[in-house]
């Protein structure tokens, strides 16, 4: 057996069978959720060795400081990250994640591009999603998330368990697929769709200020192809907004924490709507740059007598 893989817990092979067959009949979308994923001594490792949260990794996509602190650059957080990312990167480990997912041909990206360490503060949530479908630089498919939990106690009422969806734009018709509790050594591997829509509720972590966060770790792998009707044009992670409680219903009288949930929710709103605006905003000014540019004038120019042609021919 190759040393990467003697980080593995022992049972991860003699279950691959077993292992593939559940990802493969999952739903909403395949999935397969390992209970003991890595050799109890390493995972501990993991746990002692994670990065404190800082403010500098919680800058999200507006600019803004928030609650999820993010480090892509795992090879420097300590020795056991680094081996860590050795298992990842190692052509044994992608081999296998390829028999268990039916993915051949899965290649690891060695600046975990979005990926890395995440942590969530306590009022955290993340809503439904579906993420990236390309490699921002290079020409490759998106197509599985690894995601590892570190968190040694974790309780179903604290929120912040993985939830799968398969259409959160209609939630009445279609409830949550299954709810993962993000306790240490879980591991969660899913494939990556334009119908891979994902998300957690809030972190209500106890006021005794033990348990500050929620913890993992975040790998994503990709292929050089895809098959054509799992192929979509590249676009940003998609978010889809969650509704109102359920306990919003006629007649109810609003307490202080009714409200600011409806603050929080209106405030996401707000920034969803302001962080697309503003990309609109890029890609218009990309686009007028376009069409006010010297060589594009030019191509206009040389295809002027073609496209006389072919008004007239119609």
């Amino acid at each position: 057996m190759n040393n990467e893989l003697d980080l593995l817990h022992p049972s991860i092979f003699t279950g691959t069978k077993n292992l593939r067959e559940r990802f493969a009949t999952a739903r909403p979308f395949r999935h397969v959720v390992i209970d003991y994923f890595l050799a109890p001594l390493f995972c501990e490792r993991l746990i002692s060795d994670f990065p404190a949260f800082e403010e500098r990794n919680a800058v999200d996509e507006l600019g803004q400081a928030g609650c999820k602190a993010v480090v892509p650059a795992m090879r420097r957080i300590s020795s056991s990250y680094a081996d860590f990312d050795r298992l990842m990167r190692a052509r044994a480990f992608r081999d296998w994640l390829g028999e268990v997912t039916a993915i051949g041909g899965l290649l690891y990206d060695r600046n975990y591009t979005g990926g890395g360490t995440h942590e969530n503060l306590d009022g955290q949530d993340l809503d439904w999603h579906v993420d990236f479908n390309y490699h921002p630089i290079r020409p490759l498919h998106r197509r599985l998330n690894l995601i590892l939990f570190l968190n040694p106690v974790w309780k179903e009422q604290w929120g912040g368990c993985l939830e799968f969806h398969s259409d959160p734009w209609q939630p009445e018709a279609t409830p949550p697929g299954c709810m993962i509790l993000p306790i240490a050594n879980t591991c969660v591997i899913f494939e990556t769709t334009e119908s891979s829509w994902h998300g957690f509720q809030r972190i209500h972590l106890p006021e005794d200020g033990h348990f500050r966060s929620r913890r993992s770790i975040a790998v994503y792998f990709y292929t050089r192809s895809r098959p054509a009707a799992e192929t979509a044009p590249p676009h940003g992670t998609v978010y889809a907004q969650r509704g109102l409680p359920e306990h919003f219903v006629p007649e109810y009288t609003l307490g202080a924490n009714d409200i600011e949930e409806l603050e929080v929710l209106l405030s996401r709103r707000d920034r969803q709507i302001r962080y697309l605006y503003e990309r609109e905003r890029d890609f218009s000014e990309i686009l007028t740059g376009i069409y006010h540019s010297p060589s594009f004038r030019l191509g206009r120019s040389l295809t002027w007598p073609l496209r006389k042609i072919l008004r007239n021919g119609r």
